[in-house]
């Protein structure tokens, strides 16, 4: 895996990737830091390839165990430390599941897996800080 990050101006960057899809993603800061909020700042970054990362594991399983998800979305609150380098201190990924019959249990195992098994980002990140889960199913 390969990327690499073309700075425009100032505190403004452009990120890319090695695949052939040709995707750009935008790096900024706020003006307090010298940048236009132009873009994602690079820690709200790691927080959402988290994301990314085990939603992609958990949808998977949830298919290949037959639910019916009619909507999934994760929230990431992450502390970080007061001091250089601002390290994350404790990380929590909210999960949210809507969907019709969803199985609890099936909901629980596939967080469940993708923390423990699947998710490389997650493996990484809990070597620093503590990761927490927590599921919220609305039933239709």
């Amino acid at each position: 895996m390969d990327v690499k990050l073309d700075w425009k101006q100032g505190m403004s960057f452009n990120g890319s990737s090695d695949n052939d899809w040709g995707f750009n993603i935008p790096l900024g800061t706020s003006a307090e830091f010298g940048g236009k909020n132009d873009g994602f700042k690079p820690l709200e970054l790691i927080l959402i390839g988290l994301a990314g990362c085990t939603a992609m594991d958990v949808v998977s399983i949830l298919e290949k165990k037959r639910q019916v998800v009619s909507s999934f979305q994760i929230k990431v609150h992450a502390d970080r430390a007061a001091e250089h380098p601002k390290v994350f201190t404790d990380v929590v990924l909210e999960y949210i599941f809507s969907g019709k019959e969803l199985d609890p249990v099936a909901v629980d195992r596939a967080v469940e897996l993708s923390d423990t098994k699947y998710c490389s980002a997650m493996a990484m990140l809990r070597k620093n800080s503590p990761i927490h889960t927590k599921i919220t199913i609305n039933q239709e």
